[in-house]
């Protein structure tokens, strides 16, 4: 164990000295006319290590309802029961159609970075956001439910115990975004 931390550490040190130069970053330093440098895309921030883990089967709408969350601290629901106050969230009111509110939502998340949206439809959004510095993959799942107006929201971390509260701060700033 305790080589593990110290292996994290050197990586963590590493990461923030600055020293590694991103494979984009290095293409876009090849002339343009370079196969090489031809074959990357714009640069996406990237993270220094990557722990995604495998993406849940469980993701989606099932009777109107998105998954819920486990017993874990890491995981936000809009339709978590309200007197489950770790995992409870409010959803987020829209007006207009779903494909309107949905399609504004894509803009918010698409406005994020290290995002990528898997799935949209008329009514659901499924993203992956991933962590800065450590890549860790979080599953963020959005249903507009057109009687009531709202868009219910899950987001939890795929891996680990706790998030020290991401998933709950990124719903709220992708609501304030929103409104």
């Amino acid at each position: 164990m305790g080589n593990r931390i110290k292996l994290a550490c050197m990586a963590i040190a590493i990461a923030l000295s600055g020293l590694l130069l991103p494979l984009p970053a290095f293409a876009q330093s090849i002339s343009a006319q370079s196969t090489f440098a031809q074959s990357f895309s714009a640069p996406q921030p990237m993270a220094f290590l990557s722990f995604s883990g495998t993406r849940p089967v469980t993701l989606g709408v099932q009777n109107g309802q998105l998954g819920g969350c486990p017993n874990s601290p890491n995981c936000v629901s809009s339709q978590a029961p309200a007197s489950d106050s770790e995992h409870s969230i409010a959803p987020i009111p829209y007006t207009g159609t779903t494909q309107e509110a949905i399609a504004k939502l894509k803009s918010v998340i698409q406005a994020q970075e290290r995002t990528q949206i898997i799935e949209a439809t008329d009514n659901y959004l499924y993203a992956e956001f991933s962590s800065k510095l450590l890549g860790f993959v979080d599953d963020v799942e959005f249903y507009a439910d057109d009687s009531a107006k709202v868009i219910q929201v899950r987001s939890a971390s795929r891996l680990g115990q706790s998030d020290l509260g991401v998933n709950r701060k990124r719903v709220e700033e992708i609501r304030s975004l929103f409104a």
